[in-house]
């Protein structure tokens, strides 16, 4: 599309764009520093504000803080959500599931599939699962009894979905991440050796929720294990049995929330936080990478260290343990 179909699809005002410039192919969307003729480029940071001067692009993504630029500017409130939707409508689409049912799928009788469903190669939907219209089951998917996805959703390659799991609209789930699974849950017998509880509850996940890579949703013995709509879980999560995860949170690759924890609505956890169970994270709260969460946070503060402390305060350690050499961390 050219640079002025782009602008307006993107709901961005257009500047410094010559008549030449506005009918320019655009074909995708690259880097500052990689962009060239036909490519458009963004800046959501302004620590590389400096760099904006250098790019041959076509055309740069950027709020009203950008003073000038060598091209023209398609002016946002919001440049890291328009690059988001350039991505998505520069990117040619890939359908590798043809609509419909593979011959090669295994489909119990009971099981209902609506309108317009995509099922690929060796996936099997279990008795009395309901599959939503518009919802795409990539090869080896493993859709157990009794669950029940919502519309136009798209699991990829080898998710499993284990019995009862109930999912909402628009829910991704990529490669081999594993809803339902049973929590881990042992009673201690007097002579040493642990008793198996049994893991009879159910997960249930909002719409637009979207869960990483070989992440892993558990099960509780009884009641549910709950993810709350809009948020978004990257790959090698771990979330444990009976955890309740509110609305629009974000949790990065390799965090893990021990059981019966609750984690409020925009809570942000950086990569490889530990949350020990039965604790909550106040909404809004953010803890920093690798930081230990091992008591209740009041929501709204930014956290970090063993264990999370508001950020300040941990800040304040660090510079006591680096001038001493040692100290409370």
């Amino acid at each position: 599309m050219t640079l002025a179909e782009l602008a307006e699809h993107l709901g961005c005002r257009l500047e410094g764009a010559t008549e030449s410039d506005a009918a320019q192919t655009i074909t995708r969307v690259n880097g500052l520093d990689d962009a060239g003729p036909g490519d458009v480029t963004f800046l959501t940071n302004p620590k590389f504000t400096s760099r904006v001067a250098g790019t041959k692009a076509a055309a740069v993504l950027a709020d009203d803080s950008l003073t000038g630029a060598p091209c023209p500017i398609l002016r946002t409130a919001t440049p890291s959500v328009a690059c988001a939707a350039a991505i998505g409508l520069l990117t040619p689409v890939v359908v590798p599931v043809a609509q419909g049912i593979h011959p090669l799928a295994s489909i119990d009788p009971t099981a209902v599939l609506g309108m317009g469903v995509s099922v690929g190669p060796f996936v099997a939907v279990g008795p009395d699962a309901v599959v939503g219209a518009h919802t795409t089951l990539h090869p080896h998917v493993a859709i157990g009894p009794q669950v029940r996805i919502g519309e136009h959703c798209v699991l990829h390659a080898h998710v499993s979905v284990r019995d009862r799991v109930v999912i909402g609209d628009r829910v991704i789930l990529q490669d081999g991440a594993v809803v339902g699974g049973e929590g881990f849950g042992f009673a201690t017998r007097a002579d040493g050796t642990h008793q198996k509880i049994p893991q009879v509850g159910i997960v249930v996940i909002g719409d637009d929720v979207e869960i990483g890579a070989n992440s892993t949703v558990d099960r509780p013995a009884i009641g549910e294990t709950r993810i709350g709509s809009g948020t978004k879980i990257d790959n090698l999560v771990h979330v444990g049995h009976g955890v309740k995860i509110g609305k629009n949170v974000r949790l990065a690759a390799l965090v893990g929330i021990a059981g019966s924890s609750i984690i409020e609505d925009d809570v942000v956890l950086a990569g490889q936080v530990g949350v020990i169970n039965h604790v909550r994270v106040g909404p809004g709260a953010q803890v920093a990478s690798k930081s230990a969460v091992m008591n209740d946070l009041a929501g709204g503060q930014t956290y970090a260290g063993i264990p999370a402390i508001p950020i300040g305060q941990w800040r304040r350690w660090a510079v006591r343990y680096r001038k001493r050499g040692k100290g409370p961390l």
